[in-house]
């Protein structure tokens, strides 16, 4: 399983990395250097600080709330499916019992 970060920590390190982002020819090469010192890996500090300059506006791509909603609807989705799929299994459940050719 996947290590989680509380917030003040990844918000602290793209804080940093982005501060020193000029010092680098490349995001993945900033990351790359400053992750260790961090106390993070490199991927998942290039894609928080991608995350950051998406949110900010400088490149495009979904931002977290519109991943947050994708992840909500998705759940959503998959409920009313297994509803469905339920209800579905009910009525023909009852359609057997109400059947007059059955008894």
């Amino acid at each position: 399983m996947p290590k989680q970060f509380p917030p003040e920590v990844r918000d602290r390190a793209v804080r940093m990395t982005l501060d020193r982002l000029s010092e680098y020819p490349s995001v993945y090469a900033a990351c790359k250097a400053l992750a260790p010192k961090l106390g993070v890996g490199p991927e998942s500090l290039r894609r928080w600080v991608v995350q950051a300059q998406v949110d900010a506006g400088e490149k495009t791509g979904p931002s977290s709330d519109e991943l947050e909603e994708i992840k909500r609807l998705r759940a959503e989705v998959r409920d009313l499916k297994e509803s469905n799929e339920i209800l579905k299994q009910a009525s023909i459940f009852f359609a057997r019992e109400l059947d007059p050719r059955r008894r």
